[in-house]
């Protein structure tokens, strides 16, 4: 009690509560009476209609199939799909090999010991050898690079090439490569013998020179075979999942379950629906993720939830994107409004345009002796204008996220009228940008108090470091270097409170990830890393909101030191 039979909460409290009162009202009807205030905060709601007018057209649109793994593409021009040229072991880059086409098969060769040196056929050839010609067939030709040799038949067919016949053997072996030489009918048989280099086919008796190599086959008919249409494969090789503890074991395919299954969510999963891992590998299929079983998923959980997914090259490569795109673009859709135009937008501009003169315009007008007549700290009076100001734009943020939030919920995919689970991430995402707002609000206004001059520029500046390092934080949160960013906390504290809202978005992400769906999701949100080793989300947010709270304190004390020291005009 005082003297006057008051109680100090009366004397004390009450007048402070006076104080604060009236200061966050002043400031309140001063930003209200701004035209910048309403041009940020307009700005700001017509970018959330924007994203919900292209989030709206994008759920009514139609979903265009994706070729994940590009099988569907005739990148040869040979009229056959990759898929189709995959199946029939022909590549897709040579439109000269494709399905049914005429192929050659290796029948022997003289190696460059062998004793026996000559051989006798109608073949196709290879190599180095004195060739005593039959017949030759001058169509046989190719690109190139492949060393056809030409035999610029006359026409008599009479091959029209170098005389080498006085030739030294050394001086014809270095000069003649992909090509053939004229060393007459030495043997007076009425045949021509040829030194050729290449690749020919003709009839006749081939003698390889010590020291060099020829081989030989022939080329099977062409058939034809019915190209298949592109479609085919597209969506062609989906997720699967199944009940069954042995893959491939007996009934295994009749244990096919949706995925992940809730039955048996680790272990391996999988099944190449179009063959191509298992023609890979010259039919011995792949086994890229090593866990011994070829051409499978091999999905790892922890806790109930699954943390990786493996996935062996060509299996479940091409899903079909309709039945995972609905959540996992609305999920992207949700961290990627809330991390980019909340957090990083949102949070800069609107502190840049009401904050950073809370204190020095009053300064600058010569009206800020008439807030300070009654006895009043210069440190309250900073936190009562922040306070007005955060009235404003925090009730702004989190009215705004919860618009944003309720409109997409009940736009979202499912079976509910309204995804409830939406809910508390959306109130998260309010309650990060209003934390945002206070700390670039209490710096900027800081700013303005220490060089009430070039303050603005020295936020511009902070501005666009805040902008690159909360975008780097989106990419790779465990950049040291983006630590040091606010930006870099509160989208640390989404990422937190989308894990605990849905604690399968790890999986989602998984998903997105090792399936190439492409959604975003793990692009945009990846788990939070400032748990203390406890990889917990509460441990994460809890951190993420200290930190946001240290520094509001720690430039309102830098503002509160600069103003102490300042005479009011």
């Amino acid at each position: 009690m005082d003297r006057k039979g008051k109680s100090l909460f009366e004397t004390v409290w009450t007048r402070m509560d006076r104080k604060a009162g009236a200061v966050i009202e002043l400031t309140i009807r001063q930003l209200m009476h701004r035209i910048s205030t309403w041009v940020v905060l307009g700005v700001g709601a017509l970018l959330m209609a924007l994203l919900l007018i292209f989030y709206i057209d994008s759920v009514r649109e139609s979903f265009e199939p994706i070729d994940n793994d590009g099988d569907s593409e005739d990148n040869d021009g040979d009229g056959y799909p990759m898929g189709q040229e995959r199946k029939y072991g022909t590549p897709d880059w040579d439109s000269d090999l494709f399905p049914g086409a005429s192929v050659f098969i290796p029948e022997s060769d003289i190696d460059w010991n062998d004793a026996d040196r000559s051989e006798f056929g109608n073949k196709s050839w290879e190599g180095s050898a004195f060739f005593e010609v039959s017949w030759v067939d001058d169509q046989y030709a190719g690109e190139w690079w492949d060393s056809h040799v030409d035999w610029k038949l006359n026409q008599e067919g009479i091959p029209e090439l170098t005389d080498c016949s006085d030739w030294e053997l050394e001086e014809i072996l270095e000069a003649i490569w992909a090509d053939a030489c004229d060393l007459g009918d030495d043997d007076g048989d009425g045949m021509t013998t040829y030194y050729v280099e290449g690749k020919w086919r003709g009839e006749g008796i081939a003698t390889v020179p010590d020291n060099y190599y020829l081989s030989w086959g022939f080329w099977t008919e062409e058939v034809y075979v019915e190209p298949e249409p592109p479609e085919m494969y597209i969506n062609e090789d989906g997720i699967d999942c199944f009940d069954a503890f042995i893959l491939r074991g007996p009934g295994w395919e009749d244990s096919r379950v949706g995925c992940p299954s809730e039955a048996r969510i680790s272990g391996s999963h999988g099944f190449d629906d179009d063959g191509d891992c298992l023609a890979a590998n010259e039919g011995n299929g792949n086994d890229d993720n090593g866990n011994g079983v070829r051409c499978d998923v091999q999905w790892i959980a922890s806790n109930g939830v699954v943390t990786r997914i493996e996935a062996d090259d060509l299996v479940d490569e091409d899903p079909d994107e309709q039945e995972y795109i609905g959540e996992l673009g609305h999920r992207t859709f949700v961290i990627a409004v809330g991390k980019m135009a909340f957090v990083i937008l949102l949070g800069l501009f609107i502190p840049l345009f009401l904050s950073l003169g809370l204190v020095r315009d009053e300064t600058e007008n010569g009206t800020l002796h008439l807030l300070l007549s009654k006895p009043i700290h210069r440190a309250e009076f900073i936190i009562y204008r922040l306070t007005g100001y955060l009235a404003i734009s925090g009730s702004y943020v989190i009215a705004l996220s919860l618009i944003v939030g309720l409109i997409s919920s009940i736009l979202g995919p499912g079976d509910q009228l309204i995804r409830i689970s939406d809910i508390p991430v959306w109130i998260g995402i309010g309650a990060a940008t209003t934390l945002v707002l206070a700390a670039y609000g209490s710096m900027f206004n800081a700013m303005g108090l220490i060089s009430p001059k070039y303050g603005v520029y020295l936020c511009i500046v902070f501005g666009i470091w805040e902008f690159m390092m909360g975008s780097f934080s989106i990419l790779n949160p465990n950049w040291t270097v983006a630590s040091v960013s606010i930006s870099h906390w509160a989208l640390q504290m989404i990422d937190a409170v989308v894990l605990l809202a849905w604690p399968d978005t790890i999986q989602w992400a998984e998903m997105d990830r090792a399936f190439e769906i492409d959604s975003g999701l793990s692009v945009f949100w990846q788990p939070p890393v400032h748990t203390l080793g406890t990889a917990s989300a509460g441990i994460a947010l809890l951190n993420s909101l200290v930190v946001l709270l240290l520094v509001s304190v720690a430039w309102i004390f830098i503002a509160k030191s600069v103003f102490s020291r300042r005479e009011i005009m």
